[in-house]
């Protein structure tokens, strides 16, 4: 039985690592033969990585590298060495692939064509490494580490403002407002792609959470993603103890970050993530208007 399960450890692990390894190579073709030979640079760290590049000679595939070691080091300190092996090789592979492919230049020069398709492949690249249970570093670290200190700022908020800052920045960099126009573009076809591929078109989720530690975990849902919680009194038909039933419902964007609590705090938590298609109430639609 041991035996098995490593083997099947091992499979899922390879699988993993593949995985990875062609969503490195979607993200080096959108990086590559879309986005920076068009100046334009999609928000986070490998849009910083394209503006330097301007003003030196260091290939952006390399500089997003260097820019991301001391990001996911800052991450291993605060947050422990989750994901740390597999992030590490997603970084290195990227640099390996954009810098092969960034010679070959420009598919296209429409702008258009360049920041929409640009922004889609990144956005399906970054799922597929979501999904390997990895993550690029960046920026996502950087909101992370911010949400320690300013708990009362969300998320998705720390998230806009820094793709905002790297859209300006690309203003001021090329002096060209259309660049950063569809340097825009690029950021919102990357979230809107993203979101369908990793959640699909629901609006929103609800999850229950069977685990032996409800409260730590229903404390920090509340705090951390600023959204309420019920508990649902249950028994085990197994066991017949009595167990408390987190039950969270949630806007689809949230879903991974509550995944993450619950890892977190219980990798033994039985989870059920189901789709709502419709939730009325504070914080969602208003009952009356819709059945007007």
């Amino acid at each position: 039985m041991g035996t098995l399960t490593r083997q099947k450890k091992i499979i899922k692990r390879v699988r993993n690592y593949v995985m990875i390894t062609v969503a490195a190579f979607i993200y080096a073709i959108s990086i590559s033969l879309f986005l920076d030979p068009n100046n334009i640079p999609p928000g986070g760290i490998t849009g910083v990585a394209i503006l330097i590049n301007r003003f030196t000679n260091i290939p952006t595939g390399t500089l997003n590298l260097i820019l991301n070691v001391p990001i996911v080091l800052l991450g291993l300190l605060k947050f422990g060495p989750k994901f740390i092996a597999s992030t590490f090789y997603a970084l290195a592979a990227i640099t390996v692939f954009t810098n092969y492919l960034t010679p070959f230049g420009a598919v296209t020069q429409d702008l258009l064509i360049a920041s929409v398709i640009g922004g889609a492949l990144l956005a399906i690249s970054l799922a597929m490494t979501f999904k390997a249970g990895a993550t690029t570093g960046g920026s996502d670290i950087i909101v992370k580490v911010m949400r320690l200190r300013w708990k009362h700022i969300k998320t998705g908020v720390l998230f806009l403002v820094f793709d905002a800052l790297v859209i300006i920045a690309s203003w001021i960099v090329f002096r060209d407002l259309t660049v950063a126009f569809y340097a825009g573009v690029a950021v919102a076809v990357d979230s809107v792609v993203m979101d369908y591929v990793l959640y699909g078109p629901d609006e929103a989720k609800l999850i229950y959470i069977i685990s032996d530690h409800p409260q730590r975990i229903r404390e920090r849902i509340l705090e951390e993603l600023d959204i309420t919680a019920t508990l649902i009194s249950a028994k085990g038909a197994y066991s017949m103890q009595d167990k408390q039933v987190v039950m969270v419902v949630m806007r689809k964007q949230m879903a991974p970050l509550a995944e993450e609590i619950v890892k977190d705090e219980d990798p033994n938590a039985f989870m059920i993530v189901s789709s709502a298609s419709e939730i009325f109430g504070e914080g969602y639609k208003d009952i009356r208007r819709e059945r007007l």
